[in-house]
This record gives structure tokens, C-alpha cells and sequence, in this order.
């Protein structure tokens, strides 16, 4: 079962993660890439939608993390879990949002 568990914290982390983005574009007043735009994830989506969608990034998360479980942040293999989400979810959006935003190939100025 412990398998399992490191699972949860493993996707936990990444809602956690992928809340960030979304719930401080929003706040910002910015518009943000979001499931819910058309094209599906590359069109913008209103900071209104961005804001809720973080929230429930944080939701989802804190079920992950916190009620599958019993999440310990000083465990190691625990923390490395969730601390693997965060870090796959990062670096699969700086690679898909990277292309939109010009993170992909920065220039030299």
C-alpha cells in the first residue's frame, strides 16, 4: 500500500505545482493557458477562470497530499514523492507553455 501512497503524494505534488501558475496569473488580472480554453490548453482563459482553476488545483492537491495517507513532510521518501510531482509538472509546462511564451529559445539581447 505504501506505493500507493507515494502515488498520491507523487500527483499531489503536481496539482500543487500546477496551482502556482494558474492562481497568480489570475490574481494579476493576466490571462493564462488553461484546459478549459479553446485550442484545449494553448488557447488563454480569463484571469476569473484562472484564479478558480488554481483553487481547484489546491483542493485536488490537498487531497493527494493530506487525506490519502498519512502525508509526513519530513518523511523522505514522502517528501521525495511530492517533491517529484512538482518538479515532472514544472518541467512539463516550461517545455509545453515555453513555445507560447518564449521560454523555449530565449534570445540574447
Amino acid at each position: 500500500m505504501s506505493w500507493l501512497h507515494d502515488l498520491s503524494y507523487l500527483v499531489g505534488g503536481m496539482f500543487l505545482a500546477n496551482a502556482i501558475p494558474h492562481f497568480v496569473s489570475g490574481m494579476m488580472g493576466r490571462s493564462f493557458q488553461s484546459p478549459f480554453a479553446r485550442p484545449h490548453g494553448e488557447g488563454l482563459s480569463s484571469s476569473t477562470v484562472n484564479v478558480l482553476w488554481g483553487c481547484a488545483n489546491i483542493i485536488l492537491a490537498y487531497v493527494f497530499l493530506v487525506l490519502v495517507g498519512d502525508f509526513d513532510i519530513r518523511a523522505v521518501d514522502q517528501a521525495s514523492s511530492a517533491g517529484i510531482g512538482v518538479l515532472l509538472i514544472a518541467m512539463f509546462s516550461a517545455r509545453a507553455f515555453g513555445r507560447f511564451n518564449g521560454g523555449n529559445a530565449p534570445q540574447d539581447h
